[in-house]
């Protein structure tokens, strides 16, 4: 298994691709196939068929798989798109900003 440098729940920004420069909140990490699913971003049109008598099908708007090495997180503090760094306080190992040092 590989290790993703986001959780879910980190405010990311897009480093490349159609929507470099947005920034939004990850719902979903797959760290086998090396993705995230950023919440309002890398939008793809999905073809949904009904599954119950009465319910509409059709094309809907929904959020794509982008791989995670084009996602940074950003940092809460001073707000910048930052690399990961680890510290270990006690017992517990805890990521923090590269550029301001604060807790991610």
């Amino acid at each position: 298994m590989s290790k993703v440098h986001v959780k879910t729940g980190d405010t990311v920004k897009i480093i490349s691709g159609k929507d470099r420069g947005e920034t939004g909140k990850v719902l979903a990490v797959s760290p086998k196939e090396g993705k995230v699913i950023v919440e309002g971003l890398n939008m793809v049109k999905k073809h949904v068929k009904p599954r119950r008598q009465g319910e509409t099908g059709g094309i809907v708007d929904a959020e794509g798989a982008i791989y995670a090495s084009k996602v940074m997180p950003v940092c809460p503090k001073c707000g910048k798109a930052t690399r990961v760094g680890h510290k270990i306080e006690g017992d517990k190992k805890v990521r923090i900003c590269k550029h301001c040092g604060a807790e991610l």
